[in-house]
């Protein structure tokens, strides 16, 4: 049972991820004969999965990513943790309701060409996008508005899918991931506080989750407990589970952007507090991912409650990698995206020369790894700077795991600049309608989470 994938998928995504998380290139290449023998013999398969490993991290790795959280504390560089929150209640409630409307708008926009994500006919993810629109008018590029449900180049950038978040029909926001584990996350804070543990999220999963509507490392993760700990999960001892090996066994999806897409009600939870905010999400993301998987939710969570209080993006971005190790492939990443923005005078109308750049860089982590989604996000964030619809569509037309990048980058601009500076172009049209298929928020007003995410941080606060 291997879960999200056949054997012979997975053990190919760990030939990729074994390189990346800093094995030998050679002694991976090494085991590809063997992988190649193995055909759709799965116990053959497994078995290379096995001796890749147990193959040790190279010596002369530049990098040393701990995925315990004192370990990750320790080298974290230097930085703000924690900043003066001074907003009156109503004036929060404006920023989580900005947040939560930045985040399903942003969510909504991408979803129709999530499926865009690798080479189509030749197209890059980001030039698949460029080419629907083109093709429909010349006004529709850059994007300036949700995607139109046809183009007359869909035979060869592929269809959009999810007509409910196209122009022509969007009248609320449909159930997606991003936004059910926000939704999960919120009502883990409501059952518990902040005291929760990995535990808690691990069994609100298995009560308000459907197999079927994970993903990837979220899939692992699902089966990885219920095969060794069975349906009654729930009463195990929190203290008796392995959770490195729930999130590693048979997953090599470990490092993917599952955990980042979870970060938002973390954030919401501890505004003006970055450090507590990257706590919750590692409490969450230790569940199903390690090193750059965590620290991706670490960093976005970190970004929105520092947007609750700073007005610069790029402060934001900074107070986001102050929370995660600077011996990391993310941290040096990500300074590096910095950079780059830097260098085009953090001017969105040079967005697409931003964008080849980042492909250049990390166009070799599949479409839906952390980190080069994560690169997109702050891309979007720093050339669209106060401009709630520049942030989106930059963060949109580049393509990857589109929805996604929509969504976290919507919700750290939401929680920066509230409801009431959003455009109404990109809230209006979800009628203030959350669907979530989860019980309790089926459907549910986006203002009522947002009443609920200040209720839950005002409890913190005090």
């Amino acid at each position: 049972m291997p879960g999200w994938a056949n054997w012979k998928s997975m053990v190919a995504d760990e030939f990729e991820q074994s390189v990346q998380e800093g094995r030998d290139p050679a002694a991976v290449a090494a085991l590809r004969p063997a992988f190649e023998a193995a055909g759709d013999d799965e116990a053959k398969l497994e078995q290379v999965w096995r001796d890749l490993a147990a193959l040790p991290i190279r010596e002369d790795f530049p990098f040393s990513e701990p995925s315990d959280l004192p370990s990750i504390r320790a080298a974290r560089p230097v930085g703000a943790h924690r900043f003066d929150l001074r907003l009156a209640s109503e004036e929060l409630y404006d920023r989580m309701f900005g947040a939560w409307l930045g985040r399903c708008a942003g969510c909504a926009l991408g979803k129709p060409v999530e499926l865009f994500m690798g080479p189509h006919t030749g197209l890059s993810s980001k030039d698949r996008i460029k080419t629907y629109l083109r093709a429909i008018a010349p006004g529709e590029y850059p994007l300036n508005n949700f995607f139109p449900i046809e183009s007359p180049a869909q035979e060869r950038t592929g269809r959009a899918t999810c007509p409910q978040s196209t122009r022509e029909h969007i009248a609320f926001m449909e159930s997606d991931d991003d936004i059910r584990y926000t939704v999960l996350a919120q009502k883990v804070l409501l059952a518990h506080g902040q005291s929760f543990t990995t535990h808690h999220v691990a069994m609100s999963w298995l009560a308000e989750l459907p197999y079927r509507m994970v993903c990837t490392a979220e899939t692992q993760a699902y089966r990885n407990l219920v095969m060794r700990y069975g349906v009654h999960a729930r009463e195990t001892p929190a203290d008796q589970i392995d959770w490195t090996w729930v999130a590693t066994h048979d997953n090599p999806y470990r490092e993917w952007i599952g955990a980042q897409i979870r970060a938002d009600s973390w954030g919401y939870a501890a505004p003006g507090n970055p450090e507590l905010a990257a706590e919750f999400a590692w409490r969450d993301a230790r569940l199903s991912h390690v090193k750059n998987g965590i620290y991706g939710e670490m960093f976005c969570a970190a970004m929105i409650a520092a947007a609750f209080v700073l007005d610069d993006p790029l402060g934001i971005v900074e107070a986001g990698l102050a929370e995660i190790p600077r011996t990391s492939r993310l941290h040096a990443e990500m300074r590096q995206v910095i950079d780059i923005c830097v260098e085009h005078g953090r001017d969105p109308a040079r967005f697409e020369g931003v964008l080849d750049r980042i492909y250049a860089l990390l166009g070799h982590y599949h479409p839906v790894h952390t980190n080069n989604n994560a690169a997109l996000v702050v891309a979007a964030l720093l050339l669209g700077g106060h401009d709630y619809e520049k942030v989106v569509t930059i963060a949109v037309m580049g393509g990857w795991d589109s929805d996604c990048n929509g969504a976290t980058a919507g919700s750290i601009a939401g929680a920066m600049l509230g409801a009431s500076r959003l455009p109404k172009k990109w809230a209006a049209p979800l009628h203030d309608t959350l669907h979530s298929q989860v019980m309790g928020y089926e459907p549910i007003a986006i203002s009522r989470c947002a009443r609920l995410s200040l209720e839950i941080a005002e409890r913190i606060l005090t």
